[in-house]
C-alpha cells in the first residue's frame, strides 16, 4: 500500500479496529498484548512501511538518540577514518550521528556547536581547530548538561573524557629512527604551537635528540599553518639556513605530505639528501616514490572508543564517567624515505612506541 504521509501509530490503529495504545504497546513487544494481537500489529506496521516518529521518541524518552561530531576537516584522513570508526559503533548501539567541519576555525567551531545544540544532541564528540586556544565554549557544552568527550587536539583545562594517542611516544620513535640512520640535523615542522598534540610532539622530539647527545637547533624548529603555501614556505626557508637540515619529521599529515612535494620541487633527493618522516596515516603513504615512513595512529580505534565513552556517559546519565583518559598506542612504519640503505623486502618495519614508553591509560 503506498501512502502520500508518513504513516503513524494512529493509521494502523484505524486498519485494524483497536486503540492506539494497543498498537504502540505491540510494537514495543508489551507483555500485556497477546502474541496474535502483536502479530497483527507488526506485520501490518511491515507492509504500511511504518517507521517510528523520532521527535515523538525523543520527547517520551527525553532523548534524541543523535551525536554530534566535530572535527577540523573530513579531508583529512586521521579524521574521516575517526569518523568511521565513531559511526560504526553508533549505528551499532542505535544513535545517528551529525558531523560538521570546523575547517581550523574557533568562530566555525562554535557556530557548530550551537547548530547541534539546537538540534537537541545527546551528546559531543570534538577535536578542536588550529585556531582554538582555549576551552570555554566546550566547558559551556557540559555546563547544559550535555555531555562531551575530545579526542585528538583536547583542552587540558576542560575536565571531560578524551580519547588520545602517545603522540610523544611516536615522535620518540620516529626520531630516533632518524638518529639511528646517521641524520643528525634532524628539523621538525609542526602544526600550532599551542595544540596538546603539538606539545606531545615536540616532546617526543626533544627528548630522542637529548638521550643521543644530539644539540638542539632553535632555527630547524618551525610551526605553520595547513596552508600549502605557507607549507612551502617554511620548508624552503629551512634549506635556506646554513647548516641545512639532513631531515624533517612533519606532524601533520598535511605537512608531511606538502613538505614531500617542495622536497622534490627543490630537487632534492629522498633520503640520500634529506629524509622524511611523519604523522601520515593516509595509505597512500606506501604508494608515493619514495614510500613515506609514517607514524600510525589507530584513527578507528580512536572513533570507537570516543563514542562508547560518550555513550556510557548519556546512558549512566553521568557527565564526567570519572573523567576517563585513554592512550591508545602509536607505531610507526618505517619505509625508503628516511632508509639511508633501504631493505631489499618491499614491507615496512613496524615499531611500537609503547614498548618503549609508560603502558597507555584506560
Amino acid at each position: 500500500m503506498q501512502s502520500s504521509h508518513a504513516v503513524t501509530i494512529k493509521d494502523i490503529a484505524k486498519r485494524l479496529g483497536i486503540s492506539a495504545s494497543t498498537v504502540s504497546r505491540a510494537l514495543r513487544g508489551s507483555t500485556e498484548i497477546n502474541d496474535e494481537t502483536k502479530k497483527l500489529v507488526q506485520e501490518l506496521a511491515k507492509e504500511l512501511n511504518y517507521t517510528p516518529n523520532p521527535i515523538a521518541l525523543s520527547l517520551k524518552e527525553k532523548k534524541t538518540k543523535v551525536l554530534g561530531v566535530i572535527v577540523p576537516e573530513i579531508a583529512n584522513y586521521f579524521c574521516s577514518a575517526v569518523i568511521a570508526g565513531i559511526e560504526d559503533y553508533a549505528y551499532a548501539k542505535g544513535y545517528h550521528v551529525i558531523i560538521f567541519q570546523s575547517h581550523e576555525k574557533y568562530d566555525r567551531e562554535i557556530m557548530n556547536i550551537r547548530l547541534l545544540q539546537s538540534r537537541r544532541i545527546d551528546g559531543l564528540i570534538i577535536s578542536v581547530s588550529n585556531e582554538t586556544k582555549n576551552g570555554k565554549h566546550i566547558q559551556e557544552v557540559i555546563d547544559t548538561g550535555i555531555p562531551v568527550v575530545m579526542f585528538d587536539r583536547i583542552c587540558n583545562e576542560v575536565d571531560t573524557p578524551r580519547v588520545v594517542t602517545d603522540d610523544e611516544g611516536g615522535a620518540y620513535l620516529a626520531t630516533c629512527h632518524l638518529i639511528e640512520q646517521g641524520y643528525t640535523k634532524i628539523a621538525h615542522v609542526s602544526m600550532a604551537t599551542h595544540l596538546s598534540v603539538t606539545k606531545n610532539r615536540m616532546k617526543g622530539y626533544m627528548e630522542a635528540l637529548k638521550e643521543h647527545g644530539i644539540p638542539f637547533q632553535k632555527k630547524w624548529i618551525v610551526s605553520c599553518d595547513f596552508n600549502a603555501k605557507n607549507i612551502k614556505k617554511t620548508v624552503e626557508k629551512l634549506f635556506k639556513s646554513d647548516p641545512k637540515p639532513d631531515a624533517i619529521l612533519a606532524a601533520a599529515e598535511r605537512i608531511a605530505i606538502r613538505s614531500f612535494e617542495v622536497l622534490k620541487e627543490m630537487k632534492l633527493r629522498i633520503p640520500e639528501d634529506v629524509a622524511l618522516a611523519g604523522f601520515f596515516d593516509n595509505p597512500v603513504s606506501r604508494f608515493i616514490d619514495p614510500p613515506l615512513t609514517s607514524i600510525h595512529q589507530p584513527t578507528f580505534d580512536i572513533g570507537q572508543s570516543a563514542v562508547r565513552l560518550l555513550i556510557e556517559m548519556i546512558e549512566s546519565n553521568s557527565l564526567q564517567h570519572q573523567f576517563k583518559t585513554i592512550e591508545l598506542k602509536t607505531t610507526i612504519d618505517i619505509r625508503a624515505s628516511s632508509l639511508r640503505c633501504p631493505p631489499e623486502s618491499d614491507t615496512a618495519e613496524k615499531k611500537n612506541a609503547g614498548s618503549r614508553r609508560k603502558p597507555p591509560r584506560a
